[in-house]
């Protein structure tokens, strides 16, 4: 097993993780979904399998590429939520995040997005414009 393989799944398996989480407790994402959306319950389960297959994909390197892009994708869609959480001080499972955890946040999901941008070897060809 490469390297590439293993940071593969060592990055899918938390999306498939928590993809499955939207299934076992949709209430705390019905929470964060913003309130001008409709059909919350819907959003969450879709979103959920949208995560399981994104992860799956990544995973399995004849999808990876693919995958990438999705879930490049679906990382700065979903950040909406994160967004609406944090200007409408919005508590996720509980909890409220102060500034500096909503810019943690913010973090990772830009961390994840690059991540995805590097499985898709979409990264390699921005580099390539660059120059």
């Amino acid at each position: 097993m490469g390297i590439v393989q293993i940071l593969a799944f060592v990055y899918g398996i938390p999306f498939i993780l928590i993809g499955i989480e939207h299934f076992r407790e949709p209430q705390k994402f019905i929470e964060i979904v913003p309130s001008y959306l409709p059909f919350p319950l819907f959003l969450v389960y879709i979103t959920g399998v949208m995560e399981i297959v994104g992860g799956i994909g990544i995973i399995y390197p004849d999808s990876r590429v693919l995958a990438g892009r999705f879930l490049v994708l679906f990382l700065i869609v979903v950040y909406l939520g994160n967004l609406y959480m944090w200007m409408n001080d919005v508590p996720f499972n509980g909890t409220k995040l102060t500034s500096t955890g909503h810019l943690i946040r913010l973090i990772i999901q830009i961390l994840l997005i690059v991540g995805a941008l590097g499985f898709s070897e979409d990264l390699s060809k921005i580099k390539e414009f660059r120059k």
